[in-house]
């Protein structure tokens, strides 16, 4: 299955420029109809406002934008562009801007709806959806710092942790980098620490860096 980036939750935030203010939100979605909904929410939301621009990247190829009203390609191309950058799929922008009475011009324009996307992404966060390798893995403290950092180098993430007699595992990796972890796993531990494979889930989890608790 493929792999690609999606944002990991709902994310907002603002600014003022020139007395304007821009608030950017972000959404993962589905469909481009979920894509269309989020939009429509927002124009009833903020009616008042002088425009809503939006702009969308749907897995199945659908990619469309809006400047609302906007001088053309002043906020519609500029958000999207800022989505494509980030490499981002299945996701919807929309930027609100209340007008606060001082013209941007065009390149202002461009500037402040490419910040109002790029705020929102940052408030949402990433992920990566891929297949995942889930690992059942029962560690002894002695060896836990040390099975962390191999964790990480090999690109996975601990889900679960559990504290007992010994430090109790649910670790997951990406497709392909199980089998070389579970080798170094044996060389490192002289083969004392062994894993065992519980299934494989085609889910996004948070890119906040490998081999971190995952939420």
């Amino acid at each position: 299955m493929d792999e690609y980036l999606v944002p990991t939750a709902f994310g907002e935030d603002e600014f003022v420029e020139k007395k304007s203010r821009f608030i950017g939100r972000i959404w993962p979605v589905e469909t481009e109809e979920e894509a269309l909904q989020r939009i429509q929410e927002m124009k009833k939301k903020h009616y008042d406002a002088t425009h809503n621009c939006w702009a969308y990247i749907i897995r199945d190829g659908a990619v469309r934008f809006s400047d609302d009203g906007e001088p053309g390609g002043t906020a519609g191309m500029p958000m999207l562009q800022v989505l494509q950058r980030e490499a981002l799929y299945n996701v919807v922008c929309v930027v609100t801007r209340y007008f606060g009475g001082i013209l941007l011009g065009a390149g202002g324009l461009v500037r402040a709806y490419t910040r109002g996307a790029k705020i929102a992404v940052d408030a949402a966060g990433k992920s990566m959806k891929r297949v995942w390798t889930a690992l059942y893995l029962p560690c002894p403290y002695a060896y836990y710092e040390r099975v962390k950092l191999a964790v990480a180098a090999f690109d996975g993430l601990i889900r679960k942790t559990d504290y007992g007699a010994e430090i109790e595992l649910e670790v997951l990796f990406p497709e392909g980098r199980t089998q070389a972890f579970l080798t170094h796993l044996q060389d490192m531990t002289s083969g004392t620490v062994e894993a065992m494979e519980i299934g494989q889930e085609y889910r996004a989890f948070p890119v906040a860096g490998p081999g971190r608790e995952s939420p």
